[in-house]
């Protein structure tokens, strides 16, 4: 009778199995190492980040939301700051992005507003949407927000956001030293308060952005074509593994958004990599579009 296998030569035999196992690469690994624009330095003034809940919308009524408010130490409350709106909350390692590049003087002293989308309580009766995870999930609006074409966004910011924030902050309202940003669904969204409200924002980055047909945001390179050059600088980014789906493919839709950009020409940088539908290569170049998107700011 031959001996059984102990629990320990069993795990000795198995071991080796799992540890010739290696993870599949990723297109986006070369995405994952930051500069050190990302990181916080010794030497560097921080800036404070509080959180705050705007539950009185009037434009999307029924709704709340969080956000966050970024100032940086340099800010003196006399000298109007720049604005920098963000979607989905703090994207891109951005306070700290912009704790360096202030410091160095490589952009302007600006308040930063990272803007959650909304979500619709429960009402009386009403049973939770499930997370994957099998937790009940608030109802949210941010497809509606985010997709959709018009200027009911914008309206959101500049009636409510902005004036709310205002009451506390010297924030400017030159429509150059405002710039806003977003990924995927929000980067949409970004190019839509600009192309709404070119008046009042004027700078735009776009990471992974959704110009698909989710709800018609493949119209715009027809728009841009069709419509007089709007004074909007845009840095756009997206990758060759991004998205393709029911909506259309991610790819060619930031492909046609570029090409109609620079047939209009517009004020653009577009860096398309091999990365998939994430943040990732965003956040690398974070602080290289703000670089590029505040060139200019001394002047």
């Amino acid at each position: 009778m031959k001996p059984l296998l102990t629990p320990l030569l069993c795990l000795a035999l198995v071991g080796p199995i799992f540890a010739a196992e290696k993870k599949e690469p990723s297109p986006d690994d070369p995405y994952k190492k930051l500069t050190p624009d990302s990181e916080e330095q010794p030497g560097v003034p921080k800036g404070t980040l509080t959180e705050h809940e705007w539950n009185d919308s009037k434009i999307f009524p029924g709704t709340v939301r969080k956000y966050s408010v970024y100032v940086p130490k340099q800010y003196d409350g006399k000298t109007p700051a720049c604005v920098y709106v963000s979607q989905d909350g703090v994207l891109y390692k951005a306070p700290t992005v912009f704790d360096n590049l202030i410091h160095k003087k490589e952009m302007p002293v600006t308040i930063g507003i990272f803007v959650r989308p909304g979500t619709k309580p429960l009402k009386p009766g009403e049973v939770a949407p499930k997370r994957p995870d099998g937790r009940p999930a608030p109802a949210s609006n941010r497809s509606f927000e985010y997709d959709s074409l018009g200027d009911q966004y914008a309206r959101f910011l500049l009636e409510e956001i902005l004036p709310e924030v205002g009451k506390k902050f010297n924030l400017t309202k030159d429509p150059e030293q405002r710039c806003i940003a977003g990924s995927s669904s929000g980067g949409i969204c970004a190019w839509t308060v600009c192309w709404e409200r070119p008046n009042e924002f004027r700078k735009c980055f776009t990471t992974v952005g959704s110009f698909t047909n989710i709800r018609g945001g493949n119209k715009y390179p027809e728009l841009i074509h069709s419509t007089g050059k709007k004074p909007i600088r845009i840095f756009q980014q997206d990758g060759s593994n991004d998205i393709v789906n029911q909506f259309g493919s991610w790819p060619e839709a930031n492909k046609a958004m570029a090409a109609a950009l620079k047939e209009k020409g517009y004020d653009h940088k577009f860096v398309f990599g091999e990365g998939v539908h994430s943040g990732n290569h965003g956040t690398q170049l974070f602080p290289e579009a703000m670089r590029w998107m505040w060139r200019d700011w001394k002047k």
